[in-house]
């Protein structure tokens, strides 16, 4: 599993359309069979920051979601919206061993 966390600074009077174009592209983007998991959560003392969560099941998962007409539709949506550009960091899941942990 590769997990990608995406930090996002948005302009202050962009939040809510930000929101909207990006609940459009978190409902898309979880039905794609790559991806495990997709969050976006709010920073709760700085309401113009946000991180996206994205776990995909595969190394070639983020990839395809770039290609998707949702993602490029989000990606043009919220250019604009942003305070600065965005920010990502790529991990990668660590497995449990035989004893669990």
């Amino acid at each position: 599993m590769v997990i990608v966390t995406v930090y996002v600074h948005v302009k202050a009077d962009c939040v809510e359309k930000f929101i909207r174009a990006t609940r459009e592209n978190a409902e898309n983007s979880r039905k794609e069979p790559g991806i495990a998991r997709f969050d976006v959560i709010q920073e709760a003392e700085n309401p113009t920051r946000f991180m996206l969560i994205e776990a995909y099941r595969n190394a070639e998962a983020p990839a395809a979601h770039k290609e998707t007409s949702h993602y490029m539709k989000w990606r043009d949506a919220v250019e604009s919206m942003m305070a600065e550009p965005r920010t990502n960091r790529k991990y990668v899941e660590i497995s449990p061993d035989e004893s669990g942990w």
